[in-house]
């Protein structure tokens, strides 16, 4: 056997013993082909390159046995959607990682859960996250980190998070106060003391007599709502939406409604019950076109306050602080102004004299 012979020989076990490896598939037949003098070249791996481990291509069905159970599978569903996973190394000609032994039927073995791998393989799939009622979220997860499928990973602890806020935390949904309140008569105080409904959207709901002291109301959406009888005392309003709301015989002392809209509201009752809004704060509400008549608004704060048009008759608004408030158009007969700041107020076109000896200008 001469130099050269020798040379190409020793190639070819060489080429021989690197198949056995690293393509396990094709073992039998590159063997056979050394054998019989056949010369093949095969590429050295690259990490850009998309060929399965064992020449699989990326549309070839490979089986997965995940804890007894069979998965059928392409190599793409494995690698495309997550290239850097463990998955998909499995199964990548980078030699980054070798496939796992294989069991008789030639499926890979993987010693993991199959209850949590399923909702794993199916989001490889479509890129949707499903999973039954009976499937915990923390035990995908830790099969996700396992998996190293990042993006799958974030989803899920993003949704625990959510999942974990206490609930007297939570800001309560319009779908559970609707439950609350059509459990209770509407005669019956619902008691949403302290509550919290930031932000929820509440608008053209029923809330007649429930009692919202010191409730979080605060971005609510309450436009055409009827709020009648209810105790608003403390409760935080702030830019809350009352638009068109009815207020009528409302106990809110001391609330807080600093830039809430009040356009169009109804405050008074026709039984004479006054409407309690002593010491609220209204800093630059709106209240335009409001019918506040009878309201007490005592030592009330509404600086910056649009209360153009309002009906104010026999209002209370001893010691308010009206600076700067809008009042054009106003109806202040009989309203009590004993002490009000009154600065830089606008006052024209009033629908009525007005008589304000008594208070601060």
């Amino acid at each position: 056997m001469t130099g050269e012979e020798r040379e190409d020989k020793a190639a070819e076990n060489c080429q021989a013993l690197w198949n056995f490896f690293k393509l396990p598939n094709q073992m039998n037949s590159d063997l056979k082909e050394s054998g019989s003098g056949a010369r093949k070249d095969v590429a050295a791996p690259s990490a850009g390159n998309f060929v399965a481990a064992g020449g699989f291509a990326p549309n070839r069905w490979v089986k997965l046995n995940v804890g007894g159970k069979i998965y059928a599978t392409t190599i793409d569903t494995l690698v495309g959607r997550e290239p850097d996973s463990m998955l998909a190394r499995m199964f990548l000609q980078d030699g980054s990682m070798m496939p796992s032994e294989r069991d008789e039927q030639g499926a890979y073995l993987i010693d993991r859960s199959p209850r949590y791998f399923e909702p794993i393989i199916n989001y490889l799939r479509h890129g949707q996250f499903v999973c039954d009622s009976n499937i915990s979220v923390m035990g995908v997860l830790e099969e996700a980190r396992f998996f190293g499928i990042f993006s799958l990973v974030t989803h899920l602890e993003e949704r625990l998070g959510q999942q974990e806020t206490p609930l007297g935390d939570r800001p309560l949904t319009r779908n559970d106060v609707i439950k609350a309140i059509i459990q209770t008569s509407v005669i019956t105080e619902l008691r949403f003391q302290g509550v919290n409904l930031s932000g929820a959207d509440l608008r053209k709901l029923d809330f007649r007599n429930i009692n919202f002291k010191y409730a979080n109301m605060s971005h609510c959406n309450l436009s055409h709502t009827n709020l009648n009888y209810c105790c608003l005392e403390r409760a935080d309003l702030q830019y809350a939406n009352l638009e068109c709301a009815q207020l009528v015989s409302v106990r809110g002392l001391c609330a807080n409604m600093e830039g809430a809209n009040l356009r169009g509201c109804n405050f008074e009752d026709p039984t004479g019950v006054r409407t309690n809004l002593e010491g609220v704060n209204l800093k630059g509400a709106c209240l335009e076109s409001s019918n506040m008549a009878g309201v007490n608004l005592r030592v009330a704060n509404l600086k910056n306050a649009n209360m153009k048009n309002c009906n104010l008759r026999a209002a209370v608004l001893a010691g308010a602080d009206l600076e700067k408030c809008n009042l054009s158009g106003s109806d202040l007969q009989e309203a009590n102004l004993r002490g009000a700041n009154l600065k830089d107020a606008e006052l024209t076109l009033m629908v009525t004299p007005l008589h304000m000896s008594q208070a601060i200008r």
